[in-house]
């Protein structure tokens, strides 16, 4: 999968945005029977499959007055995921107030993995609440992170484990 040309992007990331959503991404594969166009769509609280059809629908209509593309291909419109990665210090100031786990390659309170709400980013340093603790968390020791999803956490999931 290829990054989508200039064009397509200059075409559909201002409806996406019109819509309400972040556009994460848009992927474009050119094949003669077999094409793929992916846009990744987020919004705060998630994307629902009722999202990615308002979306599909809109973008569809366009590219079918517009149509930017020569043959055949398929449109689909997808989540970047809710158990979503965090790689850069900037993604978890851009998820402030949401739950994540992270998995440490040194202990903070003898521990090893942490989920908790990211309650602020300073500098390198994540600032995470669980309960009434907050854990200062060097970005530099986290050997991974990723997003819980509300769901997780409401029925009792992977948070903590």
């Amino acid at each position: 999968m290829k990054q989508a040309p200039e064009h397509l992007v200059n075409l559909i990331e201002p409806i996406v945005i019109g819509l309400g959503y972040e556009c994460v991404g848009i992927e474009y594969n050119p094949h003669p029977q077999h094409g793929i166009l992916r846009i990744y769509i987020d919004k705060e609280g998630g994307v629902l499959i009722t999202d990615c059809s308002k979306v599909s629908h809109q973008i569809s209509g366009v590219l079918d007055v517009e149509d930017p593309i020569q043959g055949y291909y398929q449109l689909e419109v997808s989540s970047p995921g809710t158990e979503r990665p965090l790689f850069k210090v900037s993604q978890f100031a851009q998820f402030i107030g949401q739950s994540v786990t992270v998995n440490l390659i040194k202990t903070v309170d003898n521990r090893r993995k942490i989920t908790a709400l990211i309650q602020k980013v300073e500098d390198d340093i994540i600032f995470l609440q669980e309960a009434q603790q907050v854990f200062e968390i060097p970005f530099a020791i986290m050997s991974k992170a990723r997003l819980v999803p509300d769901y997780l956490l409401e029925k009792g999931g992977r948070g903590g484990k």
